[in-house]
């Protein structure tokens, strides 16, 4: 194998800007930030603007949105 022609692999520290959520996880991403984790270790810090912390999907407050009754006629229509 080709030596140096892979990324680092490392421990990186994950934080959603929505809300106070971060998980320290392993990635080949490179950021200039670094954050003091828990375990009094310094990490690079990736920040993210959505996580499953604050996505709706995850949170249980996902909304359909039904211009024109679409949904109903769907359900009607195959509701067999």
């Amino acid at each position: 194998m080709k030596s140096d022609i892979h990324p680092n692999y490392r421990d990186v520290v994950f934080q959603d800007l929505s809300s106070e959520f971060a998980i320290l996880t392993r990635s080949t991403m490179a950021s200039k930030e670094t954050i003091k984790w828990e375990d009094g270790n310094e990490y690079p810090l990736i920040k993210l603007d959505i996580s499953s912390q604050s996505h709706p999907f995850y949170t249980g407050k996902q909304k359909i949105v039904d211009s024109g009754g679409r949904v109903d006629k769907f359900r009607r229509r195959y509701a067999k």
